[in-house]
């Protein structure tokens, strides 16, 4: 069976970058604390868009972003926010640029109370993979009592960006929450 002759789940299918991300990365389980942040900082950046804008651009934010390194990125000033809103490989809004700039902040303002960003995210779903059993990507939710209590820990702590379903949509990119249908060849394999 070729590549493409696969059943994945439903949205993977559009193109080939979808098909690679959705192979490769999609609900892998992630614990890397600098990977899974930036993966949130992405998910902020989707925000009113759709996912395949974000990675489509995902190696200019890398770029832009010191890889991010929330230590330089706390670092960025106001001409630094000025230079990234006219490069027009990433998104140009500046709520958002912003955005990534302060969590970086908020990121670090835990380490610093000693709260590791992996284990505090993990701990949402008890350190454990949730493993769901949808049939089509229409039973899948947006949102679930996790990734609300999730939104609610990281807003308190400052973060921006990261309303309930953007925290539901970082869920499963990172493996917290294993959302490929029953049928598809991924949903085993992780």
């Amino acid at each position: 069976m070729t590549e493409h002759n696969l059943t994945r789940c439903e949205w993977a299918n559009k193109n080939d970058l979808y098909i690679k991300y959705h192979d490769e990365e999609w609900a892998k389980p992630e614990y890397d604390s600098i990977n899974l942040f930036e993966m949130l900082c992405l998910g902020g950046q989707q925000a009113g868009l759709s996912w395949i804008t974000i990675l489509k651009k995902r190696d200019n934010y890398r770029k832009l972003f010191c890889n991010f390194n929330p230590y330089k990125i706390a670092k960025f000033t106001n001409n630094d926010v000025k230079k990234l809103l006219n490069d027009t490989s990433i998104l140009r809004n500046k709520n958002k640029i912003e955005a990534i700039i302060n969590n970086a902040k908020c990121f670090i303002a835990m380490e610093n109370r000693k709260e590791n960003f992996s284990e505090f995210i993990w701990s949402f779903v008890n350190h454990k993979c949730v493993i769901n059993n949808w049939h089509n990507i229409n039973e899948i939710p947006t949102e679930s009592e996790a990734s609300r209590a999730l939104a609610k820990a990281l807003k308190k702590r400052g973060f921006k960006f990261v309303g309930s379903t953007i925290c539901y949509s970082f869920m499963q990119t990172c493996g917290l929450i294993n959302d490929h249908i029953v049928d598809c060849f991924c949903r085993h394999n992780i």
